[in-house]
């Protein structure tokens, strides 16, 4: 019994010491940038959505189906204009980071659209070429299959890690 006395009054002095640095260290992360740590966070996630265009591949590395323009003209996938791709941004609050894009038909190429039915609207009829004939039609029923853009890839995940570690080793 006085063995563990003596033991219980060696751990209340040492936690007494402790106690002031763990106070400046919990001091120090609670200094820490958030929104700064944020901001970097979030555009390091719109950079990584932007080469995915570059390399016409999902977050997990997986290849984007070719579409009919890119396989007959050249060029890449989802970057005829350049709009979606140039629409990503990013924004960062001291509770998190976001990226994404406001446009409406981002939605489609992120996931697919089975059986989407394309009106024409403001003339009588849809024009476009396919297979190097213009067709002219009131409306045509699309599959669109799913070229996801957004997300988090690995490399992403360990760019994150890194720009924490690095803001908490300055703390």
């Amino acid at each position: 019994e006085h063995k563990s006395w003596d033991t219980s009054i060696l751990c209340k002095q040492k936690s007494r010491r402790a106690l002031p640095e763990l106070a400046e260290k919990l001091s120090r992360l609670s200094a820490i940038d958030k929104t700064g740590i944020n901001n970097a966070i979030a555009e390091a996630l719109r950079s990584g959505t932007i080469e995915r265009f570059e390399g016409e591949k999902s977050p997990e590395g997986a290849a984007w189906n070719k579409s009919i323009r890119a396989s007959e003209k050249g060029g890449l996938t989802l970057t005829m204009t350049g709009q979606l791709k140039s629409s990503i941004n990013a924004r960062a609050t001291e509770e998190g980071a976001e990226v994404g894009t406001n446009l409406v038909y981002a939605a489609t190429h992120q996931f697919g659209a089975s059986g989407r039915v394309i009106r024409a609207k403001n003339k009588p009829y849809l024009a476009f070429e396919y297979h190097g004939r213009t067709i002219r039609k009131k409306q045509v029923t699309v599959n669109i299959p799913a070229r996801p853009f957004l997300g988090i890839s690995d490399e992403d995940r360990q760019e994150i890690k890194s720009l924490v570690e690095e803001a908490l080793s300055e703390a």
